[in-house]
């Protein structure tokens, strides 16, 4: 980390997933009026809702060092159509890569665990070719990837940002639209609304 702060090129970047439920309510406490507690209606999915339950979503968290005496943050959030899997994990770290660029990084050290899709072969090829071309094209950013200990979701200081977004754009006696859902989630997080991850449908 300290050398990471060094270097003003250089980036933290705290990576994971998580799932959205537009029908789930989670735990909080709250203040309310003497007598009128708010109460959470349990949501049902109804046999008309063409939706999906939930929205799986890629998060990163940026830290880079500034001027400053606290460091910039952001939160950059990319949706999924589907679940996570190794291609849209590339996908998604192609996308962070070039807004680094814009913003003149040249390294991410990348921080996430050990899901099945960061660790599969698909996204370890993908990320050695990706670091081999920028060496050798002296253009983009390259990715240094450190894995977290099993089980050890503490660390990861994305984690408590999942949880308490969650209770943030609870709706209590609503069903968000997937849209509505998903639009909250990014005005908690102050980032835009991109188009979600997809793998394109083969051609018959």
């Amino acid at each position: 980390m300290r050398l990471v702060d060094s270097q003003e090129d250089w980036v933290q970047g705290f990576s994971d997933e998580t799932w959205w439920s537009r029908f789930a309510q989670p735990r909080l406490h709250t203040w309310s009026e003497k007598d009128q507690p708010l109460r959470l209606v349990e949501q049902v999915k109804r046999t008309d809702d063409p939706e999906p339950k939930a929205l799986a979503c890629y998060g990163l968290m940026v830290r880079w060092q500034t001027t400053a005496v606290q460091p910039q943050e952001q939160m950059w959030l990319r949706f999924v159509d589907g679940r996570p899997v190794s291609a849209l994990t590339i996908q998604f770290l192609e996308w962070c890569c070039r807004k680094l660029q814009e913003l003149e990084k040249r390294v991410l050290v990348l921080i996430w665990d050990n899901a099945s899709w960061h660790i599969s072969r698909v996204v370890c090829g993908w990320l050695r070719d990706h670091n081999r071309q920028v060496k050798r094209s002296g253009q983009g950013v390259r990715i240094l990837v450190c894995r977290l200990p099993v089980k050890s979701p503490w660390l990861n200081p994305i984690e408590p940002k999942w949880l308490h977004a969650k209770r943030r754009v609870v709706a209590p006696d609503q069903t968000l639209s997937a849209q509505e859902l998903a639009d909250r989630i990014c005005a908690t997080f102050d980032c835009e609304h991109e188009p979600h991850l997809s793998i394109p449908k083969e051609v018959p």
